[in-house]
């Protein structure tokens, strides 16, 4: 049986990026890419990879973006047809090259023959990612070798791809791109039910060996004051930030997505609390683990000169210091670092927790059932969620207001689940469908998915509801906090000048605001999703407790014209009590 050159090198390498880790293969279909969607279904049929496919390029490639994120380091790869399937990739390659994420991109593409001739669905996809990709290589069309010499490259460009992608020498993990030019024809004789015992399928050679390289860890004595000293754990900060802060008697302020809330040095409500002057002056000393984004306060601290900045930031890629203040940057701290020497809580970690208990009862106030009974607030509901969530369950949390809300109070009610979110940009794009990847990964694990996110959020992604009825299954529920339009904008200085000038209320409802009036119970009948309106906090509890399946949504409606108000009140009220 002879087996067309384009379809016997995709077979060869999904096979090989298999033997490397690949265990989700997301598709999108395509013309062009149909060598690799024979290829991926073939794999699937037995039972080699997990299949996925998505209509729209977008949701496919935050939908691997999800996967990625739940998966515990393995790479994830997409599939794409050539033209501008491949610009769809791009906002979901930004998010994973921002947060580290190990995406394969694997693009098909015209043989370079038809590049630049106005052929079909022909672009430069050539280096169209720029710098978000760790690695990128333009593949040329086989058939015009050997075949063993066309497979003998691609296992060596499979290997290239996910060493970058991994960091396993950077120690900088991220998307890569690999761009497969394909000719006629570019589909098999005969379809294959699996993979091995199949003539003509290669069986992939002994994975070559890429090995990791070390990081070396320093032990510096740092250069600020030990003993006025705090740890900033921004998004994928992870456990070592609080073992840090515990170990050396520093209070932590930890972002929601940092992998290092809860614990006895928590600092609840500090971002209400730096908006005092007075409380951020105390600070000598800045610790930063993680990407910190959510907090202007935070920023404001870190931008001080007169505190003294060390950020931790593994691996070769950028470090994160907005400000341009970083005194220290290095690779690691030594395991000392992390071991708890015993030593008594100081005055000025005693002053810290007492500030965050003092906020942590301002915040139990003001979302009480009691303060609630005319109807919820966003805060609220974003306790509710963290409040019924356990170990066993992963929140994935949308950009905007809900990452902020679920700050405040994500510890009120003991400690709450594993959070997730896209931080790597903080945009709203793409969060359904990566909420859907990290509930198909994390069902693997045993543990059970929730989202919480705004309306706009959800409205943005809503194609990521859309699912092909032979997809594999997945349950996660999603709750949409309903204030019918961007309340972030409130609370930031737009909403103060709306406030200010009836003018500029009208402009700002229609720029910032934009109400959509849509109606979310019909959309998710179209999608066939299910849907509940709830209209007050217990009745939420009620409906996140009971047993979930499939893709359910929770809408709760809120009000947005009071967001400002309420905003600067809370801050003022949690900044008194300092």
């Amino acid at each position: 049986m002879t087996i067309p050159p384009a379809v016997a090198a995709a077979r060869a390498l999904v096979s090989d990026l298999v033997s490397r880790g690949v265990q989700d293969i997301v598709l999108a279909p395509g013309s062009r890419s149909a060598p690799l969607a024979y290829a991926a279904a073939e794999a699937a049929g037995s039972a080699r990879v997990t299949l996925h496919v998505r209509i729209d390029e977008r949701d496919a490639a935050f939908l691997a973006l999800g996967l990625a994120k739940a998966s515990e380091g393995a790479p994830v790869a997409v599939v794409t047809t050539s033209g501008t399937a491949v610009a769809n990739l791009h906002p979901a390659v930004l998010e994973a090259s921002h947060t580290g994420l190990p995406l394969l991109l694997l693009t098909a593409d015209r043989p370079h023959e038809l590049r630049g001739t106005g052929a079909s669905q022909t672009t430069d996809q050539v280096g169209i990612f720029g710098s978000a990709v760790r690695f990128a290589v333009d593949v040329p069309a086989p058939g015009e070798r050997e075949v063993a010499d066309d497979h003998r490259d691609l296992r060596h460009v499979a290997a290239r791809a996910v060493d970058a992608a991994l960091g396993f020498r950077s120690g900088y993990p991220g998307p890569v791109h690999v761009n497969l030019a394909y000719r006629d024809p570019l589909a098999p004789t005969s379809l294959l039910p699996g993979l091995p015992a199949q003539e003509g399928y290669p069986k992939p050679d002994a994975p070559l060996v890429v090995p990791a390289v070390a990081q070396h860890l320093g032990s510096p004595a740092l250069p600020g004051d030990a003993t006025r000293t705090v740890v900033v754990a921004g998004d994928g900060a992870g456990p070592g930030a609080r073992r840090l802060a515990e170990a050396q008697g520093w209070p932590l302020f930890a972002e929601p997505s940092s992998g290092a809330t809860g614990g006895p040095n928590a600092v609840t409500g500090y971002r209400a609390l730096l908006a005092s002057g007075a409380v951020a002056e105390g600070i000598e000393q800045v610790v930063v683990l993680g990407r910190p984004t959510l907090s202007r306060p935070v920023q404001r601290l870190l931008g001080r000169r007169s505190v003294a900045v060390t950020v931790v930031a593994p691996g070769s890629g950028p470090w994160p210091d907005a400000a341009r203040n970083a005194a220290v940057v290095l690779p690691g701290l030594a395991e000392s670092w992390y071991e708890d020497a015993g030593a008594p809580a100081s005055p000025f970690l005693e002053w810290w927790r007492a500030a965050g208990e003092r906020a942590r009862r301002v915040l139990d106030e003001v979302t009480s059932d009691e303060a609630v009974a005319g109807g919820p607030t966003a805060l609220s509901v974003a306790r509710a969620v963290a409040a019924v969530l356990g170990p066993e369950d992963l929140l994935v949390v949308g950009s905007s207001n809900p990452v902020r809300d679920l700050e405040l109070v994500l510890d009120l009610d003991g400690p709450g689940p594993a959070v997730l979110a896209n931080r790597g940009l903080a945009g709203i794009d793409g969060t359904v469908s990566t909420s859907v990847g990290v509930a198909l990964a994390a069902a693997r694990r045993g543990l059970r998915t929730r989202a919480l996110l705004g309306d706009l959020t959800f409205l943005h992604d809503v194609g990521g509801l859309l699912r092909g009825p032979d997809e594999p299954p997945v349950d996660l529920e999603i709750v949409v906090v309903n204030d019918d339009g961007g309340s972030i904008f409130a609370t930031l200085e737009h909403g103060a000048l709306a406030e200010a000038d009836v003018a500029a209320s009208a402009t700002f409802e229609r720029v910032f605001g934009t109400p959509h009036g849509s109606n979310l119970a019909q959309l998710c009948a179209g999608y066939g999703v299910d849907h509940q309106l709830v209209k007050d906090v217990p009745t939420l509890r009620h409906a996140l407790q009971a047993p979930s399946h499939g893709v359910q949504v929770i809408e709760v409606r809120v009000p947005r014209v009071d967001r400002f108000a309420e905003t600067r009140a809370l801050t003022r009220r949690i900044s008194d009590v300092a």
